[in-house]
């Protein structure tokens, strides 16, 4: 059932440069995992396994999870972690919370709670050094949680350190410009869903479409009400690398779904190698 919702995951496999890479990080590799909106609907126990087996398989240096680990309930992570509990890595697993784990007053401590539990470090507006200080990793709180504040946070990080930023929304990137980010990994947008060939993910076309739906057709249609498609302004960047300013941002487009589901765009597991910028 779930493959008709989702298609079958897809491992995406990328290479970055970054500028003063120490050589003992040279090829360092990670795995991005993103949405998993962990319900028992929006996501499937076969594609959370083949997943978490995949990601195991690389034996990555790093996990980031960018986020989205429930939908509304913060219960369901309690279930999750059980699943979760089983990645692996060499220097650790490190994930953000995204706008669907603060969705009520109690989410936020309940899932930083159970994620630390498994040794999963949750980033809130903190930086880490899992190398020492070759390398910094940057976590920021979800947008939407009005807490998200790189101009405290960046300015602490030496300028000619390495950093990766961990951002839920990739909307954030717009804002990070005033900061050296050599590679921002984010989720949140799905992919976009349902990607019309030729033209892009369907939300961000609906600005256009809906001006021409009759009134009483637009609350009935997928992403329709104009709520939906205002989640995320930056639809250009829904998936995949892209440059914003002299950044570098990678959109994970995530596992879980909302129906109607997904169309042209399968969930994803992201590897991501560094290698020193010649």
């Amino acid at each position: 059932m779930y493959r008709l919702l989702t298609g079958r995951l897809k491992l995406e496999r990328l290479t970055v440069p970054i500028a003063n890479l120490p050589p003992s990080l040279q090829g360092t590799k990670i795995v991005q995992l993103s949405d998993f909106h962990y319900d028992g609907f929006c996501l499937s126990e076969a594609l959370l396994a083949e997943a978490i087996a995949t990601s195991n398989q690389i034996q990555p240096d790093l996990i980031f999870l960018t986020g989205d680990y429930v939908t509304s309930d913060p219960a369901a992570i309690h279930k999750l972690i059980l699943r979760l509990k089983h990645l692996t890595s060499r220097y650790g697993i490190y994930a953000v919370l995204g706008n669907h784990d603060i969705y009520f007053s109690h989410s936020k401590p309940t899932i930083i709670r159970a994620l630390t539990s498994i040794d999963i470090h949750a980033l809130w507006n903190q930086i880490v050094y899992p190398f020492g200080s070759e390398l910094a990793i940057v976590g920021f709180a979800d947008l939407r949680s009005y807490q998200f504040n790189p101009g405290a946070i960046m300015p602490l990080i030496d300028s000619k350190i390495p950093r990766i930023v961990l951002a839920h929304n990739p909307d954030t990137a717009e804002q990070l410009q005033s900061w050296r980010v050599d590679l921002q990994l984010s989720g949140h947008t799905h992919g976009g869903q349902i990607i019309i060939p030729k033209l892009g993910p369907l939300p961000g076309l609906l600005p256009e479409i809906y001006r021409f739906l009759p009134q009483p057709l637009r609350q009935h249609l997928p992403y329709a009400r104009k709520k939906s498609y205002k989640v995320f302004q930056h639809w250009e960047w829904s998936q995949g690398l892209h440059q914003v300013g002299k950044n570098l941002l990678y959109v994970n487009r995530g596992l879980g779904t909302y129906l109607p589901g997904r169309l042209f765009c399968r969930p994803e597991i992201t590897v991501i190698k560094l290698v020193a910028r010649r």
